[in-house]
This record gives C-alpha cells, sequence and structure tokens, in this order.
C-alpha cells in the first residue's frame, strides 16, 4: 500500500515527520487523486525545504539551491521551451557530458524520460523547491519570449531609438531590466556585455570568475547599449571614445547602484556595470580575511593622526572596500573625514563624501586644496593616478593630516618606487608615507562541503613551500565539493590575501638613496613583512582556501 509513496513518506519520518500525519496524508493523496507533495505543503505538514531534501534522499539524487546557481544557458537550450513548461523541469549545467537537470518532482520517471530523448544525452537530476525552480522558469519563459520580440522588431521597421525607448513594455527595456536584475540576485561584482562579430556575449562576475550567461542576436546591441546609455544619462550618439556613467535601480525595496563604463571595440561598444550592491556587505575589516598580525600592523598606521596610507593591488581587488571598512573603524563624531572618489561606490554616515566631475572641472588636484581649507582630520582619496595628486597628498600628510588613498602597484614595496617615478621627491615619500597595504581577492571554500584531502608533492612544489610561507606544508588540504549552500561551486565569498609594509627607518633610507622596490621588499621581509604568498599560504594551512586559488590570485 502506498508504494509510490512510501520512499518518500519514509525519508520525511527519518528527518523528524510524525509516521501518523504522513499516513494520513497518503490516504489523503490516493482518496482525491491529488499529489502528495501538494498534500503535504497545502497542510503545512512539511516545509518545501524539507520535502526537496527528503525527495533527494528518497531518489538519490542529489539537491541544488537554484538562488544563487550560476544557470548555464547552454544547458538550458537543452530542453525545448514547451517541454520545460509542461514538466517544470529545466537544464542547469553540462557536466561531464552529461545534463544536469533540476526537477521539484524526483519521481516523475515519464518527464525524465522525455527530456532524456529531447536533449539527446545522459541527464543527471538534481532535486530543487518547486517554488525557486518556477521562478527560474517564468524568468527564462520572460527571456526567451523578450529576445522572440526583440528579433521581431528588428525584422519590422523600428529604429535603434524606438527599441531602447523607455516604454516599460519595449522589448529591450524588458531584457535589461530582466539582465540587471538577475545579475544583483546572482551576486554578480561585473555585468559585461560583449559585442562579436556575430551574436553579444554577456557575462557575469561572480566571486572574482567570469560565467557566460546569454547571448544577445546579432543587431540588438545598438539598441542595448543606447538603453544602458540612457539609462546612465550618457551621450548615446558618441560611440568612439570611452565614457562613465551610474545607474539606480529599485529592486526588493532597496536601491542598488550600477557604475557603467562603455568602451569602442572592433565590434561595437562594449559596456561593463559594476554592480555597487551594499547588501550583505559587513565592512569590519577583521571579517575581511585580515590574520591578526597584519591587522596590528595596518591599524598601527591609519590610528596615526598624519601620514599617508596607501591601499595597492589591480582592479577588482577589493582597494575600495578595505578604505571603506578603515574609514568605518576612525569614524567618530570627533573626527571630520573627507573624502574624494571617482565615483563614490558606498555612501558612508557620518562621512562627508565627493564625487570628481571632470567636466565640470572637479578633477582630484582641484578639489584637494578646497578639502584642506575644510579642516579635516583624515582625508580619503580614490586614486592617485598622475604627480599632481600625489604632490597634493602627500603635502597634506606632511601638514597634520591622516591621508587614505589608493594606487596599482604589484606589490607593497614596488608603491615607494611609483610615487618617485611620478616626480615626488624620494625625500618626501619616505617622510610621509607610513605604510603600505597589498591585498588580492581569493575565494573562501564554502564550510559546509569543503573536503579534506592529502595533497600529492607535485601539487605542492610549485608554491615553492616551505620556504616561501615559512612554515612547513601541512598534512592536509581542503577541495571545494558544491552544496546547496554555495550554489554547488564549492566556494562561497572571498577573502583578502594581504601583505602589509611598515615604513621604518631602515625603509624610509632605502627610499631616500632610490634603492629598487626588490631591495624595499628583502628589507620589509626581514622586518616582518609577511607576503601575499605567504599570507594566502596560511590561509590555505587554516582551511580557508584552495592552493590553486592562491597560486591564480598572487605571484
Amino acid at each position: 500500500m502506498y508504494q509510490t509513496f512510501r520512499p518518500l513518506l519514509d525519508a520525511l519520518v527519518r528527518r523528524g515527520a510524525d509516521a501518523v500525519e504522513m499516513d494520513d496524508a497518503a490516504d489523503e493523496a490516493e482518496r482525491s487523486g491529488r499529489s502528495i507533495r501538494d498534500v503535504l505543503i497545502n497542510g503545512s505538514l512539511v516545509t518545501e525545504h524539507e520535502l526537496t531534501a527528503a525527495s533527494a534522499e528518497a531518489s538519490g539524487f542529489g539537491t541544488v539551491d537554484l538562488v544563487d546557481y550560476p544557470i548555464e544557458p547552454a544547458a538550458v537550450t537543452k530542453i525545448p521551451l514547451p517541454l520545460v513548461l509542461r514538466h517544470r523541469v529545466l537544464g542547469i549545467a553540462i557536466v561531464d557530458d552529461e545534463l544536469v537537470v533540476a526537477t521539484s518532482d524526483p519521481d516523475d520517471v515519464v518527464a525524465l524520460d522525455d527530456v532524456r530523448a529531447a536533449a539527446g544525452m545522459r541527464i543527471r537530476p538534481v532535486s530543487v523547491n518547486r517554488s525557486d525552480l518556477r521562478r527560474v522558469i517564468d524568468r527564462v519563459k520572460r527571456t526567451e519570449n523578450t529576445l522572440e520580440d526583440l528579433g521581431s522588431a528588428l525584422k519590422s521597421t523600428e529604429t535603434v531609438a524606438n527599441l531602447s525607448s523607455a516604454d516599460a513594455d519595449a522589448p529591450i527595456v524588458r531584457y535589461v531590466n530582466s539582465l540587471i536584475e538577475q545579475a544583483i540576485e546572482s551576486r554578480a561584482s561585473d555585468l559585461h556585455l560583449e559585442p562579436g562579430e556575430g551574436d553579444m556575449r554577456v557575462r557575469f562576475r561572480v566571486d572574482g570568475v567570469l560565467h557566460e550567461v546569454d547571448t544577445v542576436p546579432h543587431g540588438v546591441e545598438a539598441a542595448l547599449a543606447s538603453r544602458l546609455k540612457i539609462m546612465a544619462s550618457i551621450d548615446i550618439t558618441e560611440r568612439r571614445v570611452p565614457q562613465n556613467g551610474r545607474i539606480t535601480v529599485r529592486l526588493n525595496q532597496r536601491n542598488v547602484d550600477l557604475r557603467v563604463a562603455t568602451m569602442p571595440t572592433v565590434w561595437g561598444e562594449k559596456i561593463v556595470l559594476r554592480v555597487l550592491d551594499t547588501k550583505g556587505l559587513d565592512l569590519d575589516l577583521r571579517k575581511l580575511g585580515f590574520t591578526d598580525d597584519n591587522y596590528a600592523r595596518f591599524s598601527a598606521s591609519f590610528r596615526k593622526p598624519h601620514g599617508m596610507v596607501l591601499v595597492t593591488g589591480p582592479t577588482g581587488s577589493g582597494k575600495s572596500t578595505s578604505l571603506y571598512a578603515t574609514l568605518r573603524e576612525i569614524s567618530t563624531p570627533q573626527v571630520n573625514i573627507i573624502t574624494v572618489e571617482d565615483p563614490v561606490e558606498y555612501r558612508l554616515p557620518g562621512i562627508n563624501q565627493v564625487q570628481v566631475h571632470a567636466k565640470a572641472g572637479l578633477t582630484f588636484p582641484a578639489i584637494l586644496p578646497a578639502i584642506l581649507r575644510s579642516d579635516p582630520d583624515v582625508v580619503m582619496i580614490g586614486e592617485i593616478r598622475d604627480r599632481a595628486t600625489a604632490q597634493l597628498a602627500i603635502e597634506a600628510a606632511l601638514t597634520g593630516h591622516l591621508v587614505l588613498s589608493t594606487m596599482h602597484t604589484n606589490d607593497a614595496p614596488s608603491s615607494s618606487t611609483r610615487l618617485i617615478e611620478m616626480g615626488i621627491e624620494p625625500f618626501l615619500v619616505g617622510a610621509a608615507l607610513d605604510s603600505v597595504l597589498a591585498q588580492r581577492l581569493a575565494r573562501r571554500l564554502c564550510e559546509w562541503c569543503k573536503q579534506a584531502y592529502v595533497p600529492e608533492p607535485e601539487e605542492i612544489s610549485p608554491t615553492r613551500w616551505p620556504s616561501e610561507a615559512g612554515i612547513a606544508p601541512p598534512e592536509k588540504l581542503w577541495r571545494p565539493v558544491g552544496c546547496r549552500n554555495c550554489a554547488n561551486t564549492g566556494f562561497q565569498g572571498r577573502m583578502a590575501v594581504t601583505e602589509v609594509m611598515v615604513v621604518t627607518e631602515e625603509i624610509e633610507l632605502l627610499t631616500l638613496a632610490r634603492a629598487p622596490a626588490s631591495e624595499l621588499r628583502k628589507v620589509a621581509i626581514s622586518q616582518g613583512m609577511t607576503t601575499l604568498r605567504q599570507d594566502g599560504l596560511l590561509k590555505v594551512t587554516a582551511g580557508d582556501t584552495t592552493l590553486d586559488e592562491v597560486i591564480r590570485v598572487t605571484v
């Protein structure tokens, strides 16, 4: 009796459900002809998450959380849309020549057989929450319909201006809104729109890694670019030079800012949207990945009343986040903090933030003298890009102000030589510079599913361990696996890999002598500086990240 329901009900009982209630639910399902899942959910006997987990256990399938899962467009297209809508299943990834298929009913063998036949490949079903699957399928349906509308519009006499109009029902408007919403929900830091010889490729950067999420048919690129330019309030007629703008969208009762950058390529304009979403952003230096030693060295510098503190690293290495976290630590009612940024990425309470506006003449060199006349205690300069900005920053640090800023250098010791190359006198650099923080971002292993393993010697040797780390290699390392908590990626969030060079008397003398960065580095290490690679290997030892991640982000 109830043989169809029994495996699922037994799994629910093992997970704590009441056995009598499960039997009653089975009776109700047989009597009414309704699905056992509908009876259980509508009767509030189990939660949707509990039902999904029990279904996976009963069928022997895995589970996936679709909320943050990076769905592959190639997998979606393997199942025709009518079949997706009829059976409520969706291809979400292709792994080892198998199509990963999301389903809320693993017992529906008819649906799985139809999918297998339609896709023409082996399938790997995974159990998902029904409401999550319904939402994703609706989004896929809207996207396909929107792209079809775009194709139809292109075949008609509509112009680019009409396609990119502000009409909320216009196909291009619906597509752009859907794309931005998807990027924010996926925790993407950047959205790339890249025109090619044929289609335009759409990619999201999630936890520092790019994922292709869609392709836009040829002919829509100009309309898409125009729509984004209109939203960012930049010139839609200018396609020959790079432009920058800003978009603010409303999503889930909160505002999310997007920084827009356009760049002309041989196939059209490439557009990158940087997502500046403060939801879940924890501006706490200790939680960003600082070790106790590096935090102590860095905090000793930014708590001084004057001097210059620099944060260096490539684009996307978390420099701005570290600076904002630093400002949060020193911001009190007794301290006057003024920032000048291009652009202002996050708005912080209690801090005076100034936005650079080049067309109005508000450049870094033009704003800084006015800031110094505004009685600041702390000045934060978004980035030192030229000699004029560097000179003003140095002078501010030497006249009783604490100056925080960023630069683009490969490591901490290179910052001194970079300032000298800009034309700043070495004695000024040595006197003003107090410390330099260099950093990279490595993906953090998911605490729920990471797996320990014993590394092979050939895996350790490329890292120059133990000579580079200063400690012996550990007996075990950790690898990513993937689960519902990390969207099956094995990683969840990112952490800072840092090195902090404190400008001591010896380093100041070397700077005065115009010594190369390699000599500064040797002295800094002898005085206790932990290098980027060393800090990364310490995090590998602690099980926070993987060896491959450290090799990827450090030199």
